[in-house]
């Protein structure tokens, strides 16, 4: 095994100490440069040892992948992970989200943060001394987007100019797809039933981000939005802390399930994507889930490559 290439550390030895809080935080060409480290962390021809450096894990959310990748991502370059339960701490008894920051800086060298209100990790950071990293908010899910993207990456070898059709609720996963995917020069097509669109916010906030001839659109027809797509992505339709609308959206959604004849609309190459948890026969079929164009394990994969990547460039092993 070697370094990493010059090309590579000159591209993002520069974020040494940053937050990764959106995927607006990361230009194009860094994150090129990050899917380029991502796949030799997982094609085993990189390693980079950061010694006896602490992740410190505080996770609102239940999480699986989240939290197994970071740890073992961490694992794998020499460190080690402390899981900070906020049910269990001082966090969960009133302790002031400024004091907890603070004094985790001292003990811990990155917090990565999955919890509910994207100003509280925002807050976290401006008190923490070390960098933060967004595990999950309900507004973005950074990580997630940047495991999708490479999972394209590798599908089709070149990211500008393809097509991400994302079928379902306009949550933090579209969220983060529309960012990350205007900096990379994809097309992103979301179809969401009415009332259930992405923030106009976020919307407007990656079509600004924009760098190429791509476009973000928006549908509330499915069929429409998959049509020559090159990438079909779905996500639960009722996210951790919404389970009391479930019936509603069940309703709602009824005609998003993405199933045999939505996928026959897209391009004759197109993959599938889901990240996971998936509710088989609600949001996406049985059928279409354990398909040949199926990559949903790949981007369950990814996740670890990319954060083991993001977590090295934070802490300055390049």
């Amino acid at each position: 095994m070697v370094s990493v290439s010059f090309g590579i550390a000159s591209k993002l030895s520069h974020l040494k100490g940053a937050d990764f809080l959106s995927s607006s935080d990361l230009s194009s060409e860094e994150m090129k440069a990050l899917f380029d480290l991502s796949i030799q962390f997982k094609d085993e021809n990189r390693r980079i040892d950061l010694g006896n450096r602490v992740l410190g894990l505080i996770f609102s959310k239940a999480s699986t992948r989240t939290r197994v990748s970071f740890q073992v991502a961490m694992a794998r370059l020499g460190g080690q992970t402390i899981d900070l339960n906020p049910q269990i701490s001082q966090l969960g008894r009133g302790e002031p989200l400024k004091d907890t920051a603070r004094v985790l800086s001292r003990y811990c060298d990155v917090l990565a943060i999955r919890t509910y209100a994207h100003q509280g990790l925002k807050e976290y950071a401006s008190w923490a001394s070390v960098p933060v990293i967004n595990a999950l908010t309900d507004l973005e899910h950074p990580c997630q987007a940047l495991a999708d993207y490479l999972t394209m990456y590798e599908c089709f070898g070149e990211l500008q100019g393809q097509t991400i059709a994302y079928v379902g609720d306009g949550n933090n996963v579209a969220n983060s797809l529309m960012i990350c995917g205007a900096l990379l020069g994809v097309n992103v097509q979301i179809a969401s039933p009415k009332g259930f669109e992405p923030l106009p916010s976020i919307v407007k906030k990656a079509r600004q981000l924009i760098s190429s001839d791509s476009k973000i659109n928006l549908s509330n027809n499915p069929i429409d939005a998959v049509r020559g797509a090159n990438a079909i992505y779905t996500d639960v339709w009722a996210s951790m802390g919404q389970e009391k609308e479930k019936f509603e959206r069940l309703n709602a959604f009824k005609n998003f399930c993405v199933g045999k004849e939505m996928l026959n609309e897209a391009e004759n190459n197109a993959i599938v994507m889901h990240c996971l948890p998936a509710h088989r026969g609600e949001e996406i079929s049985e059928e279409v889930f354990e398909c040949d164009a199926s990559r949903i394990f790949d981007q369950a994969e990814n996740r670890l490559h990319v954060q083991q990547a993001l977590l090295a460039i934070v802490l300055g092993g390049l």
